[in-house]
């Protein structure tokens, strides 16, 4: 069965033409025996959040419309390496091969596999070091005495919700009278209502 291939291209600014990279990739699928199932083109900087075209192919991508992704290289498809690794996940997930001209990358070889492998413990250590350093400026806030979380609920405020809500009052109007938050007010009604049926 013939392998359907879908190309992501991507170029920064209008002045830019993706037609090299097409032209290239092309030519790759040519050379494999590939039928090219779709091409995803899109003009957009590699800082740009929301990218339209890398966004369908995903989505084409979970419906299993190709099954090898070629790109020109890792700079037009991931904007980090949380981002570049993040894709990889996905499309390993998915059991679709990625090939990655410029680089050599092709999941298909062994080298290729590998370095998804890496690109992984890659991406478990930088989330590793991003909860370390979270953790760490929360201590730090906490040693200034800054509070970390949900502030604490006053007495004052608590009995004036449960009188509101013995009233008959419902949990947004309490909210709306006392001008607290929405939580606030389910959290001490919750609270209030588990009371009252365990003393029925």
């Amino acid at each position: 069965m013939t392998r359907r291939a879908a190309i992501y291209a991507r170029v920064s600014t209008g002045e830019q033409t993706p037609e090299n990279q097409l032209r290239v990739l092309r030519e790759v699928s040519d050379r494999a025996g590939w039928t090219i199932a779709t091409e995803y083109v899109e003009t957009a900087s590699g800082a740009t959040a929301k990218r339209a075209g890398l966004e369908r192919m995903l989505a084409d991508a979970a419906r299993r419309k190709f099954d090898t992704l070629l790109c020109w290289d890792v700079s037009r498809l991931g904007r980090s390496l949380r981002d570049l690794v993040d894709i990889f996940e996905t499309l390993r997930a998915l059991k679709i091969d990625l090939v990655i001209h410029q680089s050599g990358i092709d999941t298909q070889t062994p080298a290729g596999i590998a370095m998804m492998q890496m690109s992984g413990v890659f991406a478990q250590f930088e989330r590793a070091m991003i909860v370390e350093r979270t953790k760490a400026g929360m201590a730090r806030a906490r040693a200034r005495g800054a509070q970390i979380g949900r502030a604490p609920v006053g007495d004052g405020t608590v009995a004036a919700i449960r009188s509101l809500r013995a009233s008959g009052l419902s949990m947004d109007r309490i909210a709306r009278d006392l001008k607290i938050g929405k939580g606030v007010s389910q959290r001490v009604c919750q609270a209030f209502d588990r009371e009252k049926e365990v003393a029925r």
